[in-house]
Formats: structure tokens, sequence, C-alpha cells
């Protein structure tokens, strides 16, 4: 089936803050209808959606917020992606054993099936970020989930900063780079700092659409969260949700404050019209840089 040249899609750029997940799955299943009846065919929603981001503290008890994969999530989320006939792509933390738990951003196709799981890759482990606390790193690889939309180049928040990332799930064949994300300032920073963050964080991913001629789609949450432990003031998260075409051009990109879907209709053909003008990918020297597979060199 030849697919058509432009995709509509809707990025639901919300707050998360809600401590029961009932409440946030329901404003984003609110949100998912929204965008599908604006015609979006797929739909991104923020990483870890179904509560407060969880990490600023390390508790052993929040890991009875884990959950399966395939589980009571993707069962609610494939049923709604089958009666609205629409990709979503969900940020989960998934139970796979007794102490083992990933940060997992899960693909339900169109006729309500799992078409494919990302386990996050790179975890941080910074002030308020304590990610390695909770989540073993992924080991299902980069490799572009197939759809009925594309082949989704699925990547998680902190793997927003590594090229090698977004090379790797180009050269496996991604249509569209997907980050969903949970990102924010420390309270105790100047407003010179926040605003070097906060661009720097813009212009790597734009550096990934530029560097492998994709679209790069990026979904983050808003709003204030506290600190569970008070040795912070929390995060600020900074929305900024944004899309951009093959070279890096905004098509929609979103405030820091706002709550919305933003609805952008992504050129299928540009990715091939601007490998053709800059062809990266022909020109690289894969044959110099086996030096990437080392720590650092010496």
């Amino acid at each position: 089936m030849t697919q058509q040249a432009f995709l509509r899609v809707g990025l639901v750029q919300q707050p998360c803050g809600e401590h029961d997940p009932a409440l946030n799955l329901d404003r984003s299943v609110g949100a998912i209808r929204d965008a599908a009846a604006l015609g979006a065919r797929l739909v991104v929603l923020p990483e870890l959606h179904l509560g407060p981001y969880f990490c600023q503290s390390e508790d052993p008890l929040l890991c009875d917020l884990a959950e399966s994969i395939p589980g009571p999530s993707t069962h609610l989320l494939g049923a709604l992606a089958l009666e609205l006939s629409i990709v979503i792509v969900a940020s989960l933390f998934e139970r796979r054993a007794p102490g083992l738990y990933h940060n997992t951003a899960v693909v339900l196709e169109r006729d309500g099936t799992l078409a494919g799981c990302y386990r996050k890759m790179h975890i941080p482990d910074d002030p308020g970020y304590y990610e390695k606390f909770y989540f073993t790193p992924g080991d299902l690889g980069f490799k572009p989930i197939a759809t009925s939309v594309g082949r989704l180049g699925l990547l998680v928040c902190w793997d927003q900063w590594y090229p090698e990332a977004a090379r790797l799930m180009a050269l496996a064949g991604a249509d569209v780079l997907l980050y969903p994300t949970a990102i924010g300032w420390n309270l105790d920073d100047s407003s010179l700092e926040r605003a070097r963050q906060l661009e720097a964080w813009v212009t790597v991913q734009r550096g990934h659409a530029v560097a492998n001629g994709l679209p790069v789609l990026s979904c983050n949450r808003i709003g204030h969260e506290p600190d569970p432990s008070g040795h912070s003031g929390g995060i600020q998260f900074w929305g900024n949700s944004f899309v951009v075409g093959p070279q890096g051009e905004f098509l929609d990109r979103a405030d820091d404050q706002e709550e919305r879907i933003l609805m952008v209709d992504v050129d299928r053909r540009r990715s091939e019209e601007v490998r053709r003008m800059w062809p990266f990918l022909r020109d690289r020297r894969i044959e110099a840089y086996g030096d990437l597979t080392r720590r650092f060199i010496d």
C-alpha cells in the first residue's frame, strides 16, 4: 500500500503531576481523542506520563509503580488505538522481573496490537534525576519499530543528547526520530543558565535531524513537581515540545507552560529530497570510525 505524502502527527504536551495514575491517564486519553479528531494518525505522549517524575529521590517503594508489558496500560491504550485507528506512542515504567525494571516506550498499532518496545539505553544519574536507582539500561538496541505509519526510531529523553543513538536509528532505516521526554529546570539555577540548557536541548535534537536527514518529534511534560525528599525545590518541566523537519526547520514548537497538542503534517518526501542535496550518509568514512566504540582515546 502506498503511503500518503503527509503524515499528520500529534504531540501531547501535558502536566503529569497527579499522584493517581488514572487521572494522568485520563488526561492523556482525552488528548489522544482530541488529536485523532483533528486527523492525527500518530500520537506521542511524554516520558513516564502516568504520574509525577518519581526519580527526583531514591525510594525502593516507588518500584511498586512499575507494571508489566503487555499489561494494564498497553491493553487500555491498545484498545484506544484500535477504536481510533491510530498509532500511539506511550512511555511506561516496566516491571520485567522482581527487582528488574526499565524505562520503556511502547508503540500501539492501529489494530490494537503492541507493535514494539524500546527500552531506554542511556540512563542518567544527576541531582533530581536518579534514574540509575530505578532503571536497568535497555537491551533491545537501536532498532526502528515498523508500523502502518512508517518505521519509528523511538528513543527516550537522555538518549536525546547522543548522536550515536540517532545515527544508528537512521542507519537501520528509521523514517522519523521520536523522543518522549521529562526534562526541566533546577529552580536554583539562574535565568541565564536555564536559557542555555533549554537551547542546548533544542539545538542538539535539531542537529540529529540535520545530520540524519530525518524529522524529529520531541514531546515533553510541563508543570512544577516538588522534590518528595525536600532536598531541592523540585523540577519545573520546561515543555517546549517541538517538531522539526529534516533540515532542522521548526514545523511547530510549544512554550514552557501551555498544555496543548502540537498538530503537524510531516512531509514524508522531504527526507529523500534533503539527503540528495546533503548526502551525509554517502560520504561517511566508516573505515575510520572504529574508535567510536572506545570510551575515550588516551
